[in-house]
């Protein structure tokens, strides 16, 4: 990597940590929209370095804060992420080996249809929604977590519609995606696929990562959370179709 690629990987590193915190969930998701469109990275490599991101994003969130967690809905969700994330490792082994454009189309896929969920109206529930749901909640975060460590939309989707207290919710998903983070991390390094690009950017970003995160926990914006979701939807579309335009070319020429 050059250091223009270096340079602008840390660039997209702080400003999705700044999105992240104001909506919750979208640190890897626009990670990986704008350093795959940007090529600044292989995708690969790239989740690898977001997942040791939401690690380090996850600390900064819940310190002080876990006495505000759901522990029934993080064990009955987490139970399905151990799962999900396993199928989804496994998938993206496969795909790297075998087909690195279907890897890239399929990420721009995950990224239009994430940005699509989040614009979809949430609905608060009545009651709360039954084990089984928040397992399969769990298994299908997994497997987008495994792929491109980026398990946050469906669990945003879930939990927002859940009648919990806003401080329970945003708490509890923290540590649902540390867990996520942490889970695949084990199973990354563990089969081989964390390469040293992937240790050298996890090197620089986590500072940076760190810094944004812990100076907006003390100076929060005043960006209204659903506007600055509009704009991410806005933005993860045309990552999205840039990351998918390349790839049905490159297959169209097969």
């Amino acid at each position: 990597m050059t250091a223009w690629q270096v340079a602008g990987f840390l660039a997209c590193a702080a400003f999705a940590t700044a999105v992240q915190n104001v909506t919750g969930f979208a640190l890897v998701l626009v990670l990986l929209g704008l350093v795959g469109v940007l090529e600044l990275a292989p995708l690969t490599d790239a989740a690898n370095v977001a997942t040791v991101l939401g690690l380090a994003n996850g600390f900064v969130a819940l310190r002080g804060r876990t006495r505000s967690l759901d522990w029934s809905v993080l064990r009955q969700t987490a139970s399905g992420t151990v799962f999900g994330v396993a199928a989804g490792v496994f998938l993206l082994a496969w795909l790297s080996g075998n087909a690195v454009l279907l890897l890239r189309l399929l990420l721009g896929v995950v990224v239009i249809g994430c940005a699509l969920l989040v614009l979809r109206p949430v609905h608060a529930l009545q009651r709360t929604s039954s084990r089984a749901s928040f397992f399969a909640t769990g298994v299908l975060s997994g497997v987008l977590g495994g792929l491109f460590s980026a398990s946050g939309p469906p669990l945003v989707y879930q939990f927002y519609r859940q009648p919990m207290a806003l401080d329970a919710v945003r708490d509890t998903l923290a540590a649902l995606l540390a867990v996520g983070s942490a889970l695949r991390l084990v199973m990354i390094a563990g089969s081989g696929q964390f390469s040293m690009v992937s240790a050298g950017l996890s090197a620089l970003a986590v500072p940076v990562v760190l810094g944004v995160a812990g100076w907006m926990k003390r100076h929060p914006p005043p960006w209204e959370r659903r506007t600055v979701l509009r704009f991410v939807s806005v933005l993860l579309v045309f990552t999205g179709v840039g990351l998918m335009a390349p790839a049905v070319q490159g297959l169209a020429a097969r």
